[in-house]
């Protein structure tokens, strides 16, 4: 098993015991839109922080923590405040380093979605709202769902996933661009563009 395979698998099995207000959810049942989802992401992941974040896993496993479960309970803040506020002192504190990095992470990851908004209509079309700005009660943003992920990293997570960031900054690289190119991909087309065009031939087909 590969460790993207091992992360994805970890994942999953966290993803099934997460409970919500209205019972179990359907994508709860859907492993094959889970793990394109998931994998999308950790392709363009580098040894490093595949390595430290397999480790949080692992250890969020022996210590009967799930970290899905935290990740959509720190969404909440933005999109259910005052449920949030009822619960928000059971969850791990972050330090103020760990703050600062999200924050940094947050606001580069920001400009990439937004980038990709300008270059792949149709393809951003599909996927979440961009801004916190944007978030509902039934509707979760791209910025209030990274954070509330960042939120459930390891220090040593978020300190490689950081590098990688940056990394990708210095070689001019869009990391939201990279992981919708590889969704493309597992959805069985050959590339973004040509997922980008079949998307809009199909609207302008519904329009006509």
């Amino acid at each position: 098993m590969s460790i993207i395979d091992a992360i994805v698998a970890h994942e999953w099995a966290f993803f099934g015991k997460v409970q919500n207000e209205g019972g179990r959810a359907n994508c709860q049942d859907d492993f094959s839109t889970f793990e394109i989802m998931r994998k999308s992401q950790f392709l363009c992941w580098d040894a490093d922080t595949l390595s430290c974040y397999l480790a949080d896993l692992q250890t969020a496993q022996r210590l009967g923590r799930n970290l899905i479960q935290e990740k959509y309970a720190r969404m909440m803040v933005s999109t259910a405040p005052e449920q949030y506020a009822t619960f928000a002192h059971t969850l791990p504190a972050l330090s103020p380093a760990q703050q600062a990095q999200i924050e940094r992470i947050v606001t580069q990851q920001l400009i990439w979605r937004e980038a990709f908004a300008r270059d792949y209509p149709h393809m951003s079309s599909q996927a979440r709202l961009i801004r916190t700005a944007e978030d509902t009660p039934y509707e979760t943003s791209f910025e209030t769902y990274l954070r509330g992920e960042l939120g459930t990293y390891s220090e040593a997570t978020l300190q490689a996933y950081g590098r990688l960031v940056d990394l990708y900054v210095s070689i001019g690289r869009n990391l939201t661009t990279m992981t919708m190119g590889q969704s493309a991909k597992l959805y069985g087309y050959p590339d973004l563009d040509t997922a980008e065009n079949r998307l809009r031939e199909t609207e302008d087909r519904s329009t006509s």
